[in-house]
């Protein structure tokens, strides 16, 4: 029993609402779901839904450790913590960038995970290139050069052309 919800009806939560929400997810286990959530900027944010004893656990992979300016992307990750609902950005050991999150059991509805994945989707989306811009800005502006002088697309790269483009500038 988890509180005054068993494992099933838990499980039954969840996956009504990620059903409801026409969401793609794989459930390794019960009470175990893996949602692939669709954006724009970040084509697609992998999260997790896993019920623990006590707790939902909200987890998602925003991006791997920044090559540069990893103080500059913390101090813009934690300057936003404050403002946000249901997750947080944290970095893990190797200093990849989640957002994770935790909601007590009693608070899961098909409402609250709605809530819960839109505000994951919205947080990865809305700040992913800037992330990119921050943490690997010589990367872009060398695979930009890469595929100019290959005479290859630079249209996927185009968000960054403000800073990646030297003919451009």
């Amino acid at each position: 029993m988890t509180g005054t919800l068993t494992r099933a009806e838990l499980d039954a939560i969840i996956a009504a609402a990620l059903d409801d929400g026409g969401l793609d997810y794989k459930r390794p286990s019960e009470g175990a779901f893996l949602v692939t959530l669709p954006g724009s900027r970040k084509l697609a944010t992998m999260c997790w839904l896993v019920a623990g004893e006590h707790s939902l656990l909200v987890e998602a992979f925003v991006m791997r450790r920044p090559d540069e300016n990893r103080e500059r992307l913390h101090d813009f990750l934690l300057r936003r913590n404050g403002r946000m609902y249901g997750v947080a950005w944290s970095i893990d050991a190797a200093g990849d960038v989640f957002l994770v999150g935790r909601a007590p059991l009693h608070s899961v509805t098909a409402a609250e995970i709605d809530r819960l994945l839109g505000s994951v989707l919205t947080y990865a989306d809305d700040t992913f290139n800037t992330l990119l811009e921050i943490g690997f800005a010589s990367s872009i502006r060398r695979e930009w050069a890469w595929r100019i002088d290959r005479g290859e697309s630079v249209a996927n790269l185009a968000a960054f052309a403000r800073f990646a483009d030297p003919a451009g500038q």
